[in-house]
Formats: structure tokens, C-alpha cells, sequence
């Protein structure tokens, strides 16, 4: 019995350990469980909002897209669970009545009853496109903006009056009453603020007109205060300021865009501008890689307009590089950043890094996405002096590049000061909240000092230490309201920006011209084509047949042709090259010698030369003279291999035997002896000329064209024509003699 007894004891210890080991094991799984459904949770609970900016005048395509855009998100609301926000900026301008009325009568109905609709009105708007406004559930005003006026100085009519009315009565909007808005509508109401007293001890605030607050008044209601804030015969207009005051028309004021999120909990992204829905010939794909340089800045520039042309409305920037050069860089930034005039969105996907330049190109860009453990940042100008340390750039090229990114930060609605940190490493940013909405943004001291009863300065943004300028990584980027927050990949982008699955945005990648562009900008290219161009000049001079000077003319063409694709060339370098080309062909054929006309076409073709291969007027001191020391360098190299090639030809030309046949031989000049042969008469030898020589007459012992040999009194002497090329045997006068130059004319 008592062994039954501890059998039965030991089994239930067994069951015991073993119910609790397998309750060890589930807490694990229960916790990661509950994890889950907290993410899950906190993800259901997210707000969903979508940002339409209604230019005027308000059209039926404006209608049919905020329609389509308030009902998706009426759908995600009802579907998720999720608190959902139409935003919509409203443009002052001037709309027609019918089409503001379809709008406003949307925007009221029980289509979207869970989706919150909030106006932001940053500037003055006055008349039709006023009463968008008065038809959103809320709305947030700049302070010193107004709302109103909607007859434009005059009363509506009774029809468009009694709209209003019954829009206005539905109380979408609790800060607009049925009297608010007959203020707003007649020049001629009076409005006034009551504090009444329904009963003891309650207090409450009434706007009512003059004659509304009349009645109140024969009523017997108790009235503890009376306002008039707006006297008949004044236009009803309202600024936030005002409007916050009297606590009507704006449930809260806000001076940038972005505080709409702080204030509503939505993410940046919900703040950008929703357009109609992509389609795979509506998405360009650009990538930037490399050096930022003006080639593939020209490049950059032809593939935008490809896309434009092409009729995208939505280009993504895949940049991974690690910057370049500054000039290049701000034009491209700009030039992104001025896409948004012509209704074309523009987003930034880094996989990778994007640095110094290539940062500076993204922040021009509408949305800035980083994939997880990319970075960003690190736009400190720097110089790097031939055979010295790179050196940080003076305050000369500092200061407009600092002018430059506070311009595109306000832009794009990103703080300033977290772009300018990355380019002054001496900037620090802080944590800023403003005392008046709440709302957090990152600014410089200096800016929290400018306004100090608006600004609570907080911890200072650990990245921007003294001496190093600022780089941050995606999610920090996504903190300081640089970036989106993080994505995964490529595919999560498309699903954020609105790409529907299936769709692949065309990539616009190098055609073969591009290609070529690329490699005629090489160093080596630019310098060979010199050396053939120089070369084939040089030889037709000998063989005359029209074929190497083409060549030659193709070699600078390319040259040339390169450079203006590559963006550092224009008309003003070929004007100049063909200009020089000019002087010395007027040297050569017209006015013989080496005089004005040489000297000015050689200093022509040099400073075309020069100035096709290079931007002038970067602010890092010593580039542009570095530059032109490469590209003379270059020209100098190809002139000297010019030169002993034309030693090698002079040398061995005559003896080759192929070559050799295809000088030109003038008629009559075979019966004269070979010049380069011991010549007939021993005292008929080269030697140096003297004054004595003018008024001589002579016979050309070869072609002047314009210069040759000639027997003169006996001697063998090397002479110029004053005119026309002059064929062998034809009898000469010299004219002219300057020093060892001596110059005929035919007899």
C-alpha cells in the first residue's frame, strides 16, 4: 500500500515538472505573441492621411480627385480601424460657384463619415474658394492669414446664401455657425460675441448677428459680456491670430506645414502632395551614381527632360554616391527641386549613402526615402591643392553653399538648420517646441534666440558635434524631419509613394551617344583627338588631298561636339575656334607671315580649347587654374608628339615608298632637281639672305604654298609668297626682306 502510494507520488512530481518545463517553454512564445499584437495594435491605431493642394479655379478633375482620395481613405478607416485625415490646402484664386458647390456638398455628405477633413489655409483666400474651407471638419490658419469675404465686397445671392446655410447647419466644422457664416457672406451683418448665463452658475459663449443678439436679449437670458468683432458695412475677413482669439472659424493656428503632423499624429510622409495614381509610363526611374561632375550633370539634365517629355509625372532618384564637385551639384539640386512648378514628383530612394553632393541633390527632391543602414549628410566644401593635404574650404565657398541649402530646406519643408549642419561643422542643432502649438523641430541657437517666447530650446541633436559635419543614418534622418522613415527595399518604396503592384517605373538608363559623350570627356580621348587633329593638318599641308583635313576637322568636331553635350562647352568656344581658324587662315593665304593675324588665331584656338574643357567660375580657389593647367598639359603633350612626327615624316616620308607618291608634284617639276639631292652647280647653296636681295628676281625651285625654296642670284634660298601659291619654275621678285624671312611676289 505504501508503495502504491509513492509510485502515485512520483507520477504526479512527473507531471508537475513536465507541465511546468512546457509552461517555460510557451512563455517565451507568449511574450513574442504579445509583442506582436501590440505592433499589431499600434500599427491599426496608426493614422492614414492624404495631402491635395486645390489650385484655383477648382476644377471637376480637382473634384474627381479629392472624391477618389476621400474615399480610399474611407475605406482604410472603415476596413483597419484607423483615425483617417484628408487634408487640404486651399489656394487663394477665384472659382466658379457650381464647381466649389459640388466640392463643399462632398465634403458634407455621409460618404466619408470617418474621415476627418482639415483645411490648411496658409495664405489670404477670399471669395468662392473660401466656403472649401467652411466645408472641411476643421480648420488650421496661419496666423496671419485670413478666411472670408466670400462676396468679394458684396452679398451672395439668396440661392448660393441658403447653400451655405444648410452646408454650414450639418456642424461638421463646431467653430462655424449658421451666424458666422452670414458674416461672412454679407459686407452688411453685424457680428457679435455673447457671454450668457442660460442658468445660474453656467457661462457660455454665443455668436450670433445683431439681430440674433436682440432676441437673446428680449428672451431675458442673462448676458454677462457682449463683443462686436465685426461692424456691418466691413467685409467679414478673418486672420488665424484673430480667429484664435475669438475662438471661431480654427480650432488651432500654424506656421508650416509640418506641424499639421505634430498636431494630428501623422506621419511626414502624409504631408506630401497626393497626385493622381501612377501608371508604369507615369514612374521614371533615374539613377545617379559616380562623381558628381558636369558631365554627368549634363547627362542628369538630358535624362530629366527625356522623362519630362516622355509626360512622367512621378521621378525616383536612385542615388548612391559619394558627392563631387559643387557647382554641378546645386544646379542639379535646384533643377529637381523646380520640377515641383510643373506638377512632377520627385523622390530620393538611397539604398546606400548619398554624400557631400549627392546629399545636397536628394534634399531637392519632394520625399527623401532611405533604405535601413544608408546614411546621408556630409556636405563639407573641401579643396584638395595639387601635391598637398585636402583642406576644408574657406569661408568664401562656405557661406553661399550655407545660403543655398536654408533656400531648398524651406523649399521642401525640412529644418534648416539639420541641412546646414552638415555642410558648417561648426553649427549645432537642438531640439526646439513650440510654446504655443507644441509642434517639435530641430533650429540652430541662433534661431531659437531669434524668437525666445516662441522657441523652448531642448537637448542639443547628438550628430551635430563641434568640428564634424553632420551625417546621420535613415532613422535618424527620419527623427530630424529630413527623410521618410525607412524602408526595406525597393518594392516597400513603390508601396509607400502610391506605385501599384505590377507597375515598374521606366528606367531611363545611358543610350549609345551617352556612352560615347562619357568617353570622348576622357583625359586620354580629349589629348588623342588633339594629336590626330594636329597631325592630319600637318600632313595635308604636304599631300594636299583634302581627305586628312576632313579628318582633322571630324577630330575637333567630336571635340567640340563632346563638350557641349558634357555641359562644359557652348556656341561662345566653337564662335572662338572658328574665329582663330579664320585669323590663321588669313595669315596663311592672304596676308603671308607671322604677324597679327597668326598671333591672335593661335591665342584663339587656345582659349577654346581651354574653355570647352573646363566650367569657369567655381568658387574653390585654385580649381579653375588647375583645370586649365590640366587641359594645357594635355594640348602641350599632343603638340609635342605632333612635333616629332612631323621629324619622323620629314625624315623618312620621301623614302617610304608608297607615301612618297602621294605628294603632289607640280607640272614642270619633274625636270628640276630633287631637293634634297647634291644640287648640279656647287656654288648654288643654302644661305642666309641680306637686304642686298631686294628688287632681286629669281626662279621657285619648288611649290610656294605660301613658302619654298627658290634660287635667287645663284643661291638656294628658303622664301615666302606675297600672294597666291606660286608653282615650280615661275619666275620671283622679292619684294620684301626681315631678317632671315624674305618674301616674293611672281615676276
Amino acid at each position: 500500500m505504501s508503495s502504491r502510494r509513492e509510485t502515485r507520488t512520483i507520477k504526479l512530481a512527473r507531471r508537475a515538472v513536465l507541465a511546468s518545463a512546457a509552461a517555460l517553454l510557451l512563455l517565451p512564445r507568449l511574450h513574442v505573441s504579445r509583442a506582436q499584437d501590440a505592433a499589431d495594435s499600434a500599427e491599426a491605431a496608426r493614422p492614414v492621411g492624404r495631402y491635395i493642394t486645390l489650385e484655383s479655379p477648382i476644377t471637376d478633375d480637382t473634384i474627381a480627385w479629392v472624391k477618389q482620395t476621400a474615399l480610399e481613405l474611407q475605406q482604410i478607416a472603415f476596413q483597419e480601424g484607423r483615425p483617417a485625415f484628408l487634408m487640404l490646402e486651399v489656394r487663394p484664386g477665384t472659382s466658379q460657384f457650381h464647381h466649389v458647390y459640388a466640392l463643399a456638398e462632398f465634403l458634407t455628405s455621409s460618404a466619408i463619415p470617418n474621415v476627418r477633413t482639415v483645411a490648411w489655409i496658409p495664405e489670404t483666400v477670399v471669395g468662392h474658394n473660401a466656403i472649401v474651407a467652411l466645408a472641411c471638419s476643421e480648420i488650421v490658419m496661419h496666423p496671419d492669414a485670413q478666411l472670408g469675404d466670400i462676396g468679394l465686397g458684396k452679398a451672395l445671392s439668396a440661392d448660393q446664401q441658403q447653400f451655405i446655410r444648410n452646408m454650414v447647419a450639418k456642424r461638421r466644422n463646431t467653430k462655424v455657425n449658421e451666424f458666422l457664416a452670414v458674416a461672412l457672406m454679407d459686407p452688411q451683418a453685424t457680428l457679435v460675441q455673447l457671454t450668457v448665463s442660460p442658468q445660474p452658475g453656467v457661462s457660455e459663449k454665443r455668436l450670433v448677428t445683431e439681430e440674433e443678439a436682440e432676441k437673446v436679449l428680449r428672451s431675458g437670458v442673462e448676458i454677462n459680456d457682449r463683443k462686436t468683432i465685426k461692424e456691418a458695412g466691413t467685409p467679414g475677413l478673418f486672420s488665424g491670430a484673430a480667429a484664435r482669439n475669438f475662438d471661431i472659424l480654427v480650432v488651432r493656428t500654424a506656421n508650416e506645414r509640418f506641424e499639421l503632423a505634430d498636431h494630428y499624429g501623422l506621419p511626414g510622409e502624409a504631408l506630401r502632395e497626393q497626385r493622381a495614381p501612377a501608371t508604369a509610363a507615369s514612374v521614371t526611374l533615374i539613377e545617379v551614381n559616380g562623381m558628381i561632375e558636369p558631365v554627368l550633370e549634363t547627362f542628369l539634365m538630358r535624362q530629366i527632360d527625356r522623362a519630362e517629355a516622355a509626360g512622367t509625372r512621378t521621378i525616383i532618384f536612385n542615388i548612391t554616391s559619394d558627392g563631387g564637385l559643387l557647382y554641378p551639384s546645386r544646379d542639379l539640386a535646384f533643377h529637381v527641386a523646380d520640377l515641383e512648378q510643373k506638377d512632377i514628383r520627385t523622390i530620393a530612394y538611397i539604398p546606400d549613402r548619398a554624400l557631400s553632393g549627392a546629399a545636397f541633390i536628394a534634399f531637392g527632391c519632394d520625399e527623401i526615402y532611405m533604405k535601413q543602414g544608408a546614411t546621408i549628410g556630409d556636405i563639407l566644401p573641401i579643396e584638395a591643392r595639387p601635391g598637398g593635404p585636402i583642406e576644408r574650404a574657406p569661408e568664401k565657398v562656405l557661406s553661399p553653399l550655407l545660403e543655398w541649402l536654408s533656400d531648398i530646406a524651406e523649399r521642401k519643408g525640412r529644418p534648416r538648420a539639420a541641412l546646414m549642419a552638415m555642410a558648417d561643422p561648426d553649427l549645432e542643432v537642438f531640439q526646439a517646441t513650440d510654446s504655443q502649438t507644441g509642434s517639435v523641430t530641430y533650429l540652430s541657437e541662433q534661431e531659437i534666440a531669434s524668437d525666445p517666447d516662441r522657441w523652448v530650446k531642448g537637448a542639443r541633436v547628438e550628430e551635430s558635434k563641434a568640428g564634424i559635419p553632420m551625417t546621420v543614418g535613415a532613422p535618424r534622418a527620419h527623427e530630424l524631419r529630413i527623410a521618410e522613415e525607412p524602408v526595406k527595399d525597393f518594392e516597400e518604396l513603390k508601396e509607400r509613394v502610391g506605385i501599384p503592384p505590377g507597375v515598374n517605373p521606366v528606367t531611363i538608363g545611358r543610350t549609345w551617344i551617352d556612352d560615347f559623350v562619357f568617353f570622348l570627356n576622357h583625359p586620354w580621348v580629349m589629348g588623342f583627338l588633339f594629336f590626330v587633329g594636329i597631325v592630319c593638318i600637318y600632313l595635308e599641308l604636304h599631300f594636299m588631298t583634302g581627305l586628312l583635313g576632313i579628318v582633322s576637322a571630324l577630330c575637333f568636331g567630336l571635340f567640340f561636339w563632346s563638350k557641349v553635350l558634357g555641359g562644359t562647352a557652348g556656341w561662345l568656344e566653337v564662335v572662338l575656334f572658328l574665329l582663330g581658324i579664320g585669323c590663321l587662315a588669313m595669315e596663311i593665304f592672304v596676308i603671308p607671315g607671322f604677324g597679327v593675324f597668326g598671333v591672335s588665331g593661335g591665342l584663339l584656338i587656345l582659349a577654346a580649347l581651354i574653355m570647352a574643357s573646363q566650367t569657369f567660375g567655381n568658387l574653390e580657389s585654385g580649381r579653375d587654374m588647375n583645370s586649365a593647367s590640366t587641359t594645357l598639359m594635355t594640348l602641350s603633350g599632343a603638340v609635342v608628339a605632333v612635333v616629332v612626327m612631323a621629324i619622323v615624316f620629314s625624315r623618312f616620308l620621301p623614302s617610304i615608298p608608297l607615301l612618297n607618291q602621294m605628294i603632289l608634284t607640280p607640272p614642270g617639276a619633274g625636270d628640276l632637281p630633287d631637293l634634297d639631292e647634291p644640287l648640279l652647280r656647287p656654288e648654288l647653296t643654302d644661305s642666309s639672305p641680306g637686304g642686298e636681295f631686294v628688287g632681286a628676281v629669281g626662279t621657285a625651285r619648288s611649290v610656294l604654298r605660301p613658302a619654298g625654296k627658290a634660287e635667287i642670284e645663284g643661291r638656294l634660298l628658303d622664301v615666302v609668297s606675297d600672294g597666291p601659291f606660286l608653282a615650280a619654275g615661275t619666275n620671283i621678285k622679292v619684294v620684301r626682306v626681315s631678317g632671315n624671312r624674305i618674301v616674293v611676289r611672281q615676276a
